[in-house]
């Protein structure tokens, strides 16, 4: 045992006396002491700063634990079965495989497992296959219609719909293999009128790929007056913008007659 310790003192002692070395990493030797596990001896070194020294005892339960258990693998809050009974997607534009966190009338977190075998693939790109960034926002979409789709809220499929998309950042690109993990969460709920507001990121493990606030909107909570005259304003607007422009035409019309 002393006889390794003075070793372990004159090992560190000579890393100190080479002025001249600047590595930041140094080897990293192990020790064994008779009767006792083996130790590793990290020594890093950085500019201008003394020998860090650490000692590692070697994890070899990992090692031993079989792949298949040693990551926890996603819970299931809803599977395939039950998606197909909210959502009316089907193949080949149901995005959404499994939900895996799901807080009535507040908030979902479905996943997406992207595949090589994903029908646009082939043509996005065929030599280098990403997931295209719309697809990305309708799967966060659907994941959005399962929250939207619940008692809790009171859509139907008959009547839901998103009605608009702001502020698309796509941050990454999503490839063949990567699990695409979509959080959907309900910012603001108007039952009256029928409109909702969303936010929803997607993430392929702690990286964020993509992030959008969506818009849907439930039908059948406006009142058939506030249909109609909502479709009346659009059609008065769209009169009047068409007169804006008959105008300009008719003013350019008339000064291309006039003579100085």
């Amino acid at each position: 045992m002393a006889v390794a310790s003075n070793s372990l003192v004159s090992f560190i002692h000579g890393s100190l006396s080479q002025p001249g070395r600047t590595s930041h990493f140094l080897p990293s030797p192990s020790l064994s002491f008779p009767g006792s596990r083996s130790l590793s001896l990290k020594l890093t070194r950085r500019s201008n700063s003394p020998l860090l020294c650490s000692l590692d005892a070697t994890n070899a339960t990992d090692k031993d634990t079989p792949i298949e258990t040693r990551f926890p693998a996603y819970p299931t809050v809803m599977d395939i079965n039950q998606i197909r009974e909210i959502l009316p997607h089907r193949f080949p534009f149901l995005l959404v495989d499994r939900v895996i966190e799901y807080n009535p009338g507040v908030s979902a977190v479905g996943i997406k497992n992207v595949t090589i075998n994903d029908n646009f693939f082939p043509g996005h790109f065929p030599e280098r296959p990403i997931m295209p960034g719309v697809l990305m926002v309708e799967a966060m979409a659907q994941v959005g219609g399962l929250v939207m789709l619940q008692p809790e809220v009171g859509g139907s499929r008959e009547n839901f719909f998103f009605a608009g998309v702001d502020k698309v950042r796509f941050r990454k690109p999503v490839i063949a293999g990567d699990t695409l993990v979509m959080r959907m969460t309900l910012i603001k709920l108007q039952k009256r009128f029928g409109i909702a507001k969303m936010e929803g990121k997607a993430y392929v493990g702690t990286d964020l790929v993509c992030e959008a606030v969506l818009y849907p909107t439930l039908l059948f909570c406006m009142h058939p007056f506030l249909v109609r005259f909502s479709l009346f304003l659009l059609y008065v607007c769209k009169f009047l913008c068409t007169l804006q422009t008959m105008k300009k035409v008719f003013l350019k019309f008339l000064l291309s007659f006039h003579v100085d």
